[in-house]
């Protein structure tokens, strides 16, 4: 079953991301062009960017909304329900018609499809690794929970095969329809994911929580309530990722193709090869965390992240493709799968099960809305106004430093089960006080 629950989690996750990721492509190097009146180019790239940044604001209203109904009714519920969600919204994006054609209408249309991609994604990460670690056996949580974090490299890449070869036609024709072939796929992905996630089970931890009756009829005030210490801790250390992950991924696409003047097909070629290389890190690093523990892993990822920030653009200046995949690898890669890798399962040992989805879901998606989806408008604005890299390079420290500061006031859970209210988080001695696994069992 782990393995089933593992592979089903994965895959669920690379093609929601797919849909998620296609949009952070699209708005770096179309959106701008399409859905918003010709004239300034960088208001218009601002203007993209904004519309990208909508998502992760609606992303910890789904993680809260689609916490409690995960909590409540089951995690494979969520992650059906989500995967529903994420399909039609990204279909639909491909059949908005462009400003060109029906003025403010279309901007407004893209913003609310793009509310309701953040709506699917803010439970997604959450449910597909705490699926992996609620099934997990002892002493390998770290590992299992870490592999379903890899569909979202997975669906990075499916986006990036699907979208690159369209990059390479006219550019009236890319502009006019090829952009939109890749949303359009998207309705393919419904039946597969839906097929894949029926076939796994209800995690044990949440199936023990419902026979013993011990579901909180308000997750999210429970957790208020009960664990604001974790949920705070959680939000810092869920920046470090953020930073990692939304700078390279998006922001440098318009930066190297902008700023730099390369090719699109260069900046999408080091997603390519930056996302292959986590499918081996990711669960590297969750290993890792399962020996050397999840708060040293994840402290290692951000501080390369932070020594990395200014050496990041340098490389990206160099106009060199080699070094733009190197600065690309270095940092969504190898830092941030140091983070995100050891973050996977130490979120969850974080709260207990009746309020567990909710409290990773809240903690991660409301750190996505505040320094994820943000990050990639303030880089392009600072960018401009400074000429220069240096302050998005001093703020990218800055974030890194506050996830260690998070990080260094998690308590490690590796050897505490994840299977009822007096397991995790602050309802656990073990994590709170630091007391040995036996006696929070």
């Amino acid at each position: 079953m782990i393995r089933r629950v593992v592979s089903a989690s994965t895959i669920g996750t690379a093609l929601e991301w797919y849909d998620f990721m296609l949009y952070g492509t699209a708005a770096a190097l179309v959106f701008g062009n399409v859905f918003f009146p010709k004239g300034d180019p960088l208001a218009a790239t601002l203007a993209s960017l904004g519309t990208f940044a909508v998502g992760f604001f609606a992303r910890p209203v789904g993680g809260l909304l689609f916490g409690h109904l995960g909590d409540r009714y089951g995690r494979r519920f969520v992650l059906v329900l989500t995967l529903t969600v994420m399909a039609i919204s990204s279909t639909a994006i491909g059949l908005i018609p462009s400003y060109q054609s029906i003025g403010v209408a279309a901007p407004v249309l893209l913003v609310v499809l793009r509310v309701a991609q953040g709506l699917g994604a803010g439970a997604e990460y959450a449910g597909g690794a705490l699926m992996a670690a609620e099934h997990a056996p002892p002493g390998r949580r770290g590992l299992f929970a870490a592999i379903p974090p890899t569909g979202n490299a997975l669906g990075v890449i499916l986006a990036t095969l699907v979208f690159t070869p369209f990059t390479w036609l006219a550019q009236d024709a890319f502009l006019s329809w090829g952009w939109r072939v890749p949303f359009l796929l998207s309705i393919l992905i419904l039946p597969i994911g839906l097929y894949i996630r029926s076939r796994v089970d209800e995690t044990p931890a949440f199936t023990e929580s419902v026979e013993a009756g011990e579901r909180s009829a308000a997750p999210v005030v429970a957790v208020l309530r009960e664990a604001p210490g974790s949920l705070l801790k959680g939000f810092l250390v869920s920046i470090g990722p953020n930073v990692a992950t939304y700078i390279p991924s998006v922001y440098a696409l318009s930066y190297v193709t902008g700023n730099v003047g390369l090719a699109a097909a260069v900046a999408t070629g080091g997603l390519l090869v930056a996302n292959t290389v986590k499918l081996v890190t990711l669960p590297l690093s969750g290993a890792l965390s399962d020996r050397f523990g999840r708060r040293p892993v994840f402290i290692a990822g951000a501080t390369l992240c932070a020594a990395a920030a200014f050496p990041f653009f340098w490389l990206l200046d160099t106009g060199n493709p080699m070094l733009v995949w190197l600065a690309m690898v270095l940092v969504l890669t190898f830092a941030n799968d140091l983070m995100l890798g050891s973050q996977a399962s130490m979120l969850p040992e974080q709260f207990p099960t009746r309020m567990r989805f909710t409290g990773v879901a809240a903690s991660r998606e409301l750190a996505a809305a505040a320094a994820g989806g943000t990050l990639p408008f303030i880089a392009a604005f600072l960018t401009a106004r400074t000429e220069g890299t240096w302050a998005i390079s001093s703020l990218m420290v800055v974030m890194c430093a506050i996830a260690i500061v998070g990080a260094l006031g998690v308590k490690d859970g590796r050897d505490v089960p994840l299977g009822g209210d007096a397991e995790g988080g602050e309802a656990s001695s073990a994590l709170t006080d630091g007391a040995p696994a036996e006696r929070a069992r």
